[in-house]
């Protein structure tokens, strides 16, 4: 008779492990909700604060590099630089999205 006693018994759930799974998914859900809305939300000010420090990484380089051949700031020839930076730019940038396509 003891031995009976020592085997396990059938599987008996109570209400309790049966609520866990939906509490534990309703959790889940909540989470992810919570950091759509927060990617939604914050996704603009994201993109203009990058767009805001990209266009003065440019303007650093454009100073250093046309600086470099004694074009000052503000001058005719410091935009004409300024310009051909850009277009080097440019291609460059559509050089790598060839590359990247697998054109080049």
């Amino acid at each position: 008779m003891t031995e009976a006693r020592g085997k396990a018994r059938p599987s008996q759930h109570t209400a309790d492990d049966l609520q866990r799974p939906g509490v534990a998914a309703a959790l889940l859900l909540a989470v992810v909700t919570a950091l759509g809305l927060h990617t939604v939300v914050s996704a603009p000010a994201l993109r203009e604060a990058a767009e805001t420090e990209l266009a003065r990484v440019i303007a650093d380089e454009d100073r250093d590099v046309c600086g470099q051949f004694g074009l000052r700031s503000g001058t005719t020839s410091f935009a004409a630089c300024s310009r051909e930076l850009a277009s080097v730019r440019r291609k460059q940038s559509e050089r790598d999205q060839a590359a990247a396509a697998g054109i080049l």
